[in-house]
């Protein structure tokens, strides 16, 4: 299956990660011309322009989208967002959940725009501590909302794979602006969330 095409970068920057990739694997001691690994460098580098292809996307345009008129709701809440990025520590993958509330003033975002936030920064080298803070500003600053609070749940392969290697450790962090620094509108949310 191919990538979509605004997912990858240019061909000439597409042909230096291939070469890279392949002498990666012969100072891994591979063979890269050996049946197995001959297409790999290519599919490693057309991998690695996917997984970060959130450095080519513009969140703020993202979100300018699909701006309406507020409609009345108290809180909106988007909770489950699947994520996938890369630990900018060892390039391994961290994986997990977003969950996302804000309180309008005015106007609010397609519901399709706030999932597609996430992954302009997830898809993107990352910690999941900046990931939380990006998604949180971002929303805040663009549609001028009363607060924003965003909480991640993640598995992080460089726990789990290596170093430490300590299974089904789950790393949650959250940020919070406006109306969520008040402790009751942050209860809420999480009572909201069954958390």
């Amino acid at each position: 299956m191919e990538y979509k095409n605004d997912t990858l970068l240019d061909e000439e920057t597409l042909e230096k990660l291939e070469y890279h990739y392949r002498s990666i694997l012969e100072l891994l001691g591979e063979d890269p011309d050996r049946e197995g690994l001959k297409k790999t460098p290519r599919r490693a580098a057309k991998a690695m322009c996917y997984l970060t292809h959130g450095y080519r996307k513009n969140d703020d345009e993202v979100l300018k989208s699909a701006i309406f008129e507020y409609a009345g709701s108290q809180m909106i809440i988007v909770r489950d967002i699947e994520f996938y990025s890369m630990c900018e520590h060892h390039i391994l993958p961290f994986f997990g959940k977003v969950h996302i509330g804000y309180v309008p003033n005015g106007n609010m975002v397609g519901l399709s725009k706030i999932a597609r936030l996430v992954e302009v920064f997830a898809r993107r080298l990352q910690v999941q501590e900046r990931l939380t803070k990006e998604i949180c500003d971002s929303l805040f600053k663009t549609l001028s909302t009363h607060g924003v609070i965003v909480m991640i749940e993640g598995q992080h392969l460089c726990m789990q794979m290596r170093g430490i290697e300590k299974q089904g450790a789950v790393t949650t962090t959250l940020e919070y602006t406006g109306c969520f620094e008040d402790e009751a509108k942050r209860a809420e949310f999480l009572r909201l969330l069954n958390r």
